[in-house]
């Protein structure tokens, strides 16, 4: 898949033509809790950076959306604040937008392409009777392996099911359907595209063929035609002008239309050799390593989904990462105030490792793989009177650790060879939870300059679009790793130790789980 003929427009004297090191690509990076903007320049230095947040809704139990035009209000100012930075501070010229963003959300859209659903996200639980039911068939699987995505609430194909079961009419009035990126591709150029990776991430696109599946779309109830039309990651389209005007750009500069954020984190930290995993661990957290071609785990325990030509990523997501730690500020800590975060965060370094045999599953807002069920819900096991708050903090941080080794295991046991584990995301900036990490993994962490993953890969891969690098895979392998992690001999004796433990507990309490999911919406929560 090429580059576009588009030629990004260019303020400079026509005598004096800008080199790739006077022009600037913004990573636009649409992430679940707020969206960041970081200005890099063709040797990936970065020169700016902005980021706006808003919040994550839930009207109802089980629901997980956000206001499609906050989103968008908040893509314009971050790129407006970073070209204003630019602008004072450096003075070199912005040739495109390059975008990522959170994968899996889904929007409803009416002939004059104004939402008519809020975006439903990744950790939108809503269609989990709808996802379960599914898995249980041979039909669920086999979707799987033709989709690269795994059968679970996040993948639209099954809140699109749980639409058309659950609010028909909602379903019945949609003309098209996508996503957040999508949509705000939509205004800032007036079409409506779909990249590669979102589409891959979908449940819908048969990723052998790089089509829209039959069988999914007649799941779904939907055509082929009210879904957008599938472009490279690597598409340009011109931003218009008004837009441009609005954010103190050039008329018609380019923007690349980019990828999912999960894969282009691997792209960010440079993880695109074999065997060389990205661990993004944010709000939430994944493992991914690039293969040349699809590849899907026959057990259904793992993704794929697309980065670029002749590059996919596979691996497993967990929907809590760092979220978890906020819910322990708000739970267990109130008296710490908002910014306690960093104070609780020395509490738990006070525990011991292994939490004096306090296991916590953190499954705050259910789980995704390796077993890709909605029905597990957050779990203390093993507290007793000699426990106290550090120990309970400091579980919440091994068992999100706990349960991304689970992720590479399955990995593993899927065929993938490891090597090299490079990790990226706000949480690792925290020297508790990236040691925690390395202990659990058993692996060396290396941690890359920057630690903005998924907007430095959006980035290269605006710059690969734009010709201002050679390619993909070598701005990427660029990334320069500034420290290494050593595992603790003693530390990650404990964690395996506890492992088969912490992984035999969501077996043991399937049918308690079962049990409150009928029984807790019938009980007040206040």
């Amino acid at each position: 898949m090429s580059r576009d003929d588009m030629t990004p427009t260019s303020s400079q004297d026509p005598a004096q033509p800008a080199t790739s090191h006077d022009q600037v690509v913004v990573g636009v990076d649409i992430g679940t809790t707020g969206t960041k903007a970081v200005a890099y320049d063709a040797t990936g230095l970065a020169l700016a950076h902005a980021t706006v947040t808003y919040p994550l809704d839930s009207p109802h139990p089980g629901y997980a959306e956000q206001d499609p035009e906050v989103i968008l209000e908040a893509v314009r100012q971050t790129v407006r604040d970073v070209v204003a930075e630019l602008r004072e501070t450096d003075g070199r010229e912005v040739v495109g937008l390059a975008f990522s963003s959170a994968m899996h959300s889904l929007i409803g859209l009416d002939a004059e392409q104004q939402p008519i659903t809020p975006s439903t996200t990744w950790a939108d639980t809503r269609a989990d009777a709808q996802a379960e039911r599914l898995r249980a068939t041979p039909e669920g699987l086999e979707l799987h392996r033709r989709t690269g995505t795994p059968v679970h609430p996040m993948s639209p194909l099954v809140r699109l099911v749980w639409f058309r079961e659950e609010e028909p009419a909602t379903h019945a009035a949609v003309d098209r359907w996508c996503g957040i990126k999508e949509y705000v591709l939509l205004r800032l150029s007036g079409e409506l595209v779909m990249d590669l990776s979102i589409a891959s991430c979908s449940g819908l696109l048969d990723i052998h063929q790089e089509r829209w599946d039959d069988e999914a779309l007649t799941l779904a109830g939907i055509t082929a035609a009210q879904l957008p039309t599938v472009v490279p990651t690597t598409h340009v389209l011109p931003l218009l002008d008004d837009e441009a005007h609005g954010m103190g750009l050039t008329a018609g500069t380019a923007l690349v239309v980019g990828a999912g954020d999960g894969p282009l984190a691997n792209l960010g930290v440079g993880a695109v050799r074999p065997g060389m995993v990205a661990c993004s661990l944010g709000t939430s957290g994944a493992l991914r390593v690039v293969v040349d071609k699809p590849v899907v785990d026959p057990s259904g325990r793992v993704f794929c989904y697309a980065l670029a030509p002749g590059l996919w990523v596979v691996g497993g997501a967990i929907n809590n990462g760092g979220i978890v730690m906020r819910w322990a500020l708000d739970a267990l800590a109130p008296d710490l105030g908002e910014d306690g975060e960093e104070a609780l965060l020395a509490l738990a370094a006070t525990a011991p490792v292994g939490s004096g045999g306090l296991l916590m599953l953190p499954y705050l807002l259910s789980e995704r793989a390796p077993r890709w069920s909605s029905l597990p819900q957050g779990v203390y096991v093993g507290l007793n009177r000699t426990h106290s708050r550090e120990h309970m903090v400091r579980a919440t941080i091994e068992g999100v650790c706990q349960q991304l080794s689970l992720v590479l295991d399955s990995m593993r046991d899927a065929g993938l060879e490891i090597t090299t584990i490079r990790a990226t995301g706000g949480v690792v900036r925290s020297p508790l939870w990236r040691q925690v990490l390395a202990d659990t993994l058993d692996s060396p962490i290396d941690l890359t300059e920057g630690q903005e993953g998924s907007s430095f890969g959006a980035a290269i891969l605006g710059m690969a679009a734009l010709g201002l690098v050679d390619s993909i895979e070598q701005a990427g392998a660029s990334s320069t790793v500034v420290e290494t992690v050593e595992p603790d001999p003693a530390s990650a004796a404990v964690y395996a130790r506890l492992r088969p433990v912490f992984a035999g507990l969501y077996d043991a309490l399937v049918p308690t789980f079962e049990a409150l999911r009928e029984i807790a919406p019938e009980l007040p929560t206040e």
